[in-house]
């Protein structure tokens, strides 16, 4: 192998190792975490990772193309604004997150049409249909439980037209990636720019990338998934308390990340932002 062919395939490694290092940014992993928090199925939470690095991938080879290959630059309160809309997404799933949970869990009920033929067959703890966890007094053999699987609100939304879109399950990822794509395309492109002149090296550098990251975050999704799987199934109630943490993690580093970009020294809404692509 020549020492030409040797550079250039080093230099591919480094884009995609480089792209694995970037899915575990901190407000990446933290925002996945309440995604992931609800899915029962490593499988799934593999596709939730992959979902996310395509989206990413996509927005940081747009901006990362026009910066390349147009030359565009990207104004302080632009740049702020696209990490400022990271901070806003966060708390929205936070909030997003917990209050699924106190909706679902918050209020015992008991549900019209559970019958059982002694009351001590019916017992109440937290449990779950699909991703719906709630509690309420219940039997387990046959007619006893109270409700349909198809009454539950997450069949509703099944059955609403998000249903009719193909792989809607994973629309929620895939958006959250393209957030996280637009605010640090900008520091990647120009990373590329210093070092790669050449606008076609410099994009497929990008697009490799974009690959690594895809990689990295279903690696990520894949071991942020394991708890919340197992518990989902053996343990209800610890599994709702892993998934109010996560969705208390996503809102508080969200208000960090918004005062921080929005209200600090030089953030968007003082007088004289400054940016700094990182």
């Amino acid at each position: 192998m020549t020492g030409t062919a040797l550079n250039v395939l080093s230099f591919l490694l480094l884009g995609f190792f480089l792209g694995m290092r970037h899915a575990t940014d901190a407000d990446h992993v933290v925002a996945i975490a309440t995604i992931v928090s609800r899915e029962r199925s490593v499988a799934g939470s593999a596709l939730i990772g992959a979902a996310w690095g395509v989206g990413h991938t996509i927005t940081v080879m747009a901006v990362g193309a026009a910066i390349v290959v147009f030359g565009v630059v990207i104004p302080p309160q632009l740049g702020l604004s696209m990490e400022f809309a990271v901070g806003i997404m966060l708390i929205l799933l936070g909030v997003l997150t917990l209050t699924g949970i106190g909706r679902a869990v918050g209020t015992a009920h008991v549900h019209a049409g559970v019958r059982s033929g002694h009351a001590l067959d019916l017992h109440d703890h937290l449990h779950a249909h699909g991703d719906y966890v709630h509690r309420h007094p219940h039997g387990h053999h046959l007619g006893a439980h109270g409700h349909a699987e198809e009454h539950t609100p997450l069949a509703r939304l099944d059955r609403s037209w998000l249903g009719r879109i193909a792989l809607y399950e994973w629309l929620r990822p895939f958006a959250v990636g393209l957030v996280h794509g637009l605010a640090g395309s900008a520091a990647v492109a120009l990373m590329v720019l210093s070092i790669i002149r050449e606008p076609i090296a410099a994009l497929g550098y990008l697009l490799l990338f974009g690959l690594g990251t895809i990689t990295g975050m279903m690696l990520i999704t894949l071991i942020l998934s394991a708890p919340f799987v197992f518990t989902a199934v053996n343990l209800p109630k610890f599994n709702w308390r892993l998934r109010v943490a996560s969705g208390l993690v996503s809102f508080v580093f969200g208000l960090v990340l918004v005062y921080g970009i929005g209200f600090a020294d030089g953030g968007l809404f003082t007088g004289a932002p400054t940016w700094e692509p990182h």
